[in-house]
């Protein structure tokens, strides 16, 4: 059975759906604390004087989202392991009793999973100092509306708390520079960890049971970095680079067959292969057995796929911004734009072909 990243994608959507529920249950919260007297003369030295008690709540739930995650984390970590393991022992079918008997990777789970969770660390950190950062602002903009006559305390109260509901906890920069949301972030470094466990657990079972050969899938709507490790044969070990090497083959003794081998894993991987939403897939190749895979037709582009994700995007945003409405007519308003960018989403997976992923389009968030 061929494993990939995207097999543990769910487990790590789990683990990010904590975060995005706690994100929501914070805007929540910030949202009560303003609207709460936002008539009363006396609104802002209320609300200041009660961010002792918002931040000794912020920190509550913050304490209970790093418990849950930590638990999260490691039984997703194992779960992906588990997978991969489980994958090679399928697909080496005879050889399986042989692979099935070598432990479970104990020390491999530990080790990615607490690699994760430093870092996710910061995260803590920023949830604090930006909602309470978010909650003096909403404090200032509306304090200072009525004096200068620029719009009412509520509106104004509701432009700032929208700014934060729309982009949500930022912040975050990953090793490349680029900068994401909480959710984003969470989802990416947990998509990359699960996905390297599920991977470490396939090549190690394969290379306990001599198979030194992989073949790389092809999958529709590649991207550029993918592209060229595609439909290729890469070595578990040995020195990088194209070369033709000499093996046994898999099923008649004695003799020998020339395979060409494109690089290695850990090469193709150094070079982006296996990124942490890749969808290509590695298997054991059986030389004189295994064939290359057919080139299959795509069902759209790559550029396709990212306009689809920036539709999912727009739709949580638009959901978030609709939870955080302190009125109906701003709360039906936003709802509609949810609806016009989900009518973009059916338009694109009828034009294209390409599957509608409904849970990307959802909020966990609990009101």
């Amino acid at each position: 059975m061929p494993v990939s990243p995207a097999m543990a994608e769910d487990l790590a959507a789990a683990v990010a759906d904590l975060y995005e529920s706690a994100e929501g249950v914070l805007i929540e919260k910030i949202r009560r604390a303003l609207a709460e007297g936002l008539d009363s003369p006396a609104w802002v030295q209320l609300k200041l004087s009660a961010v002792g008690h918002l931040q000794t709540a912020i920190e509550q739930i913050i304490a209970a989202l790093q418990l849950d995650a930590t638990g999260a984390i490691h039984q997703a970590v194992a779960e992906a392991y588990e997978r991969g393991a489980q994958a090679a022992v399928v697909e080496l079918g005879a050889l399986a009793p042989a692979v099935a008997a070598i432990p479970p990777g104990t020390q491999a789970v530990d080790r990615l999973a607490q690699a994760l969770i430093d870092d996710t660390g910061p995260v803590y950190t920023r949830i604090l100092r930006q909602s309470l950062d978010v909650y003096r602002d909403v404090i200032a903009r509306a304090g200072a509306a009525p004096i200068l006559g620029a719009q009412s305390r509520r509106q104004a109260a509701q432009s700032a708390l929208d700014q934060f509901a729309k982009r949500g906890i930022t912040g975050f920069v990953d090793r490349s520079g680029r900068a994401w949301d909480m959710r984003s972030y969470v989802e990416m470094a947990t998509r990359s960890v699960v996905g390297r466990a599920a991977v470490e657990a396939h090549t190690d079972r394969l290379g306990a049971a001599g198979v030194d050969l992989v073949i790389v899938s092809q999958a529709p709507e590649q991207c550029p970095l993918c592209r060229p490790w595609e439909r290729k044969v890469l070595a578990r070990t040995g020195a990088p680079g194209k070369r033709s090497v000499q093996v046994e083959h898999a099923t008649d003794d004695g003799r020998m067959v020339t395979v060409r081998v494109a690089g290695t894993l850990n090469e193709a991987r150094s070079a982006g292969f296996q990124h942490p939403n890749c969808r290509h897939t590695v298997s054991a190749y059986l030389p004189g057995v295994s064939r290359i895979p057919a080139v299959q037709a795509s069902r759209g582009t790559y550029e396709d796929t990212q306009r689809q994700r920036y539709y999912e995007r727009q739709i949580r945003k638009w959901k978030r911004l609709a939870d955080s409405g302190m009125d109906e007519a701003t709360v039906r308003a936003r709802q509609a734009r949810v609806r016009a960018y989900q009518a973009r989403v059916r338009e694109l997976v009828a034009e294209t072909g390409l599957p509608r992923k409904s849970h990307r389009e959802q909020l966990t968030t609990a009101r």
